[in-house]
């Protein structure tokens, strides 16, 4: 006869207190539930209150049942990215529980789902404030509050992790891939710098997970994009975008409510029509054309969905309660161990892309001709006078080939002083306005933007990343990430015929190149595991925004300008040669539109 045991399974984390952002809802209250069903303390935390009250009641409601005597602490209103706000949930964590023994960096928004030349710089930087920035505040000001033994777990995304010779590009995504792609480089140079102090870092990539978010919000925004795009007959694109705005909010609602909403947008449409050309009498099947425009809408969004699902071996979604099992075996104090500093997959999604990193750009004299009568404009937001005369002996390379134009736009007033036999400015790169105004004051001056340059310098990579205060953190996140957005942005669409925004079409066959100098490898003899982590950082960033951008450019817009990033010096420790990396430019000014070529290139190795 079998023995049945009437003792209570053992709580593997009990006692343990465990910090998990964004928990209000999904993976994030998925994993507060696994570490509440193992008898752990736990921390909840959101920016919304009534998700969090039903999770802390759910965990009040499991830990009973398991018999656990642990306790929850619920701080809504806590955006990860708000200093003070975090600082005064550790401050108060410590006191309610002494230490910390894990975080859980689950905190996350979808961030725009559009095509990046059609995205607000304002929602790009508040994804990656979240994301990113979110993610470094939270560890940071928390590992103050650890144990020796701590963990520090992220949960990313598949879809910016690197391998080999590609990069896994994710349309409509450019701020989620740039932040993502950047908070797994994170994930490894802190496991670096917290090795003394006995905490382990690792993220985790989740694939597709089932969840509101994929289902309601960024499959359905997808296709919303799609449709802005390519068009839907009897709308403009301006019209689509913005019925599908207020069909995306009727997605699963009833009949009545879809009712009432479809003949709201049609007679808001209708209206618009009126304003603008009042001779055009309104047709009655404004409604029915709306009522399509949402049975498309849901066909593409399904359609997206089996595509990637096609993707996985067993063509199954990961469920929220797969991705906290994934977290809390990673807290094991074994497993930890073996994968400290690891960005560990568990996707299952086998993503097929195009190998886009080189090392070398051929250089052809007999092609310099190429660079006669074109405009150029050089921006730079570094101060460094290395990082300076890169830019005057590219600006002196192109005037060196009759370059019609070449204009220098700096950061400081007394930076631009240097190329003054040059026409140049200094401006408030952070200014999205004001960017924008002197791009076009160049295309109506000088003609069509044939080529931008960007140089983002580098950064001090001696620098421990818990010493990084806030607003230097800051500095560097616009520098790398927020601030290269906004200029290629701006760029692509001064290169397009005006009014590409409102009508997409007009990026097709539209040609250009934007070249990103992004920042160098660590230079020196004997270089530590740590500095050369800690060099990836923003590097991560703008390989994966490359990769989205080229391809929404490529295949969504059929635009033939393309984005390039060059990444200077080697793994040897050399230091990088201004001489190669202007020959290196111009080769790719001189090369033909190529829409398979490589994007990135290590140009030093």
């Amino acid at each position: 006869m079998a023995v049945v045991s009437h003792f209570p399974a053992p709580l593997k984390f009990l006692d343990k207190v465990v910090v998990i952002t964004g928990s209000g809802t999904g993976i994030g209250q998925s994993i507060a539930k696994k570490f509440a069903e193992n008898g752990a303390h736990i921390v909840i935390m959101g920016r919304r209150k009534e998700p969090l009250e039903n999770t802390l009641n759910l965990l009040t409601e499991t830990m009973n049942i398991v018999g656990s005597k642990a306790t929850v602490r619920s701080f809504p209103g806590v955006d990860v990215s708000d200093e003070v706000g975090i600082n005064e949930m550790y401050r108060d964590i410590e006191q309610k529980f002494g230490k910390v023994d894990i975080i859980v960096n689950n905190a996350g928004i979808s961030g725009p789902v559009k095509a990046f030349t059609n995205a607000s710089y304002e929602e790009f930087r508040e994804c990656v404030a979240i994301h990113l920035t979110g993610t470094f505040c939270a560890t940071t000001h928390g590992i103050r509050t650890m144990r020796p033994g701590g963990k520090v777990i992220t949960v990313s995304t598949f879809f910016t992790e690197e391998n080999k010779f590609e990069q896994r590009p994710y349309r409509f995504r450019a701020p989620y891939t740039s932040a993502q792609g950047s908070k797994n480089r994170l994930t490894e140079a802190l496991a670096w710098e917290l090795v003394e102090m006995g905490i382990k870092s690792i993220a985790t990539n989740p694939g597709p997970v089932h969840s509101d978010r994929i289902y309601r919000t960024v499959y359905p925004k997808a296709a919303a994009e799609f449709l802005r795009i390519g068009g839907f007959e009897g709308l403009s694109s301006s019209e689509i975008e913005k019925a599908t705005k207020s069909l995306l909010d009727l997605l699963g609602e009833p009949e009545p409510v879809i009712n009432m909403g479809v003949n709201k947008i049609a007679s808001e449409i209708s209206k618009s029509r009126e304003t603008i050309k009042p001779e055009l009498p309104e047709s009655n099947g404004l409604a029915s054309l709306i009522f399509e425009l949402l049975r498309k809408l849901q066909e593409i969004a399904e359609k997206i969905q089996s595509n990637t699902s096609k993707m996985i071996v067993d063509g199954e979604f990961l469920t929220q309660d797969d991705v906290a099992n994934m977290v809390l075996n990673l807290c094991d104090d074994n497993i930890s161990k073996l994968i400290n500093g690891r960005i560990i997959p568990n996707d299952r999604v086998f993503y097929p892309v195009k190998p886009i990193i080189g090392t070398s750009i051929l250089d052809s004299d007999q092609q310099r001709s190429n660079l006669a009568n074109k405009v150029f404009v050089i921006t730079i937001t570094s101060s460094v006078e290395k990082d300076l005369d890169r830019a005057y002996s590219i600006a002196t390379d192109l005037r060196s080939n009759k370059a019609k134009q070449v204009i220098i736009l700096t950061r400081n007033p007394k930076d631009a002083i240097k190329f003054r036999e040059f026409h140049y400015h200094s401006i408030d790169f952070s200014d999205e306005g004001r960017v924008r105004t002197i791009l076009k004051t160049v295309r109506s001056k000088f003609g069509i933007l044939d080529s931008l340059i960007h140089i983002t310098g580098d950064y001090n990579y001696n620098m421990p990343l818990m010493s990084i205060e806030r607003s230097t953190w800051d500095q560097l996140v616009d520098n790398f990430i927020n601030l290269p957005s906004l200029i290629v942005k701006e760029a692509v669409n001064i290169m397009a015929p005006p009014g590409s925004i409102e009508n997409p079409e007009n990026y097709k066959g539209v040609q250009g190149s934007i070249i990103i100098i992004g920042p160098d490898s660590p230079v020196g003899k004997k270089i530590s595991g740590l500095v050369r982590a800690r060099s990836e950082i923003f590097r991560g960033a703008l390989r994966p925004y490359t990769a989205t951008v080229n391809q929404e450019l490529r295949d969504v817009l059929g635009s033939k300008i393309h984005v390039y990033l060059l990444l200077p010096g080697n793994i040897a420790g050399d230091s990088p040669s201004t001489a190669l990396l202007t020959s290196s430019v111009a080769g790719i000014l001189t090369m033909s539109y190529q829409p398979n070529n490589q994007s990135i290139f290590y140009i030093g190795e």
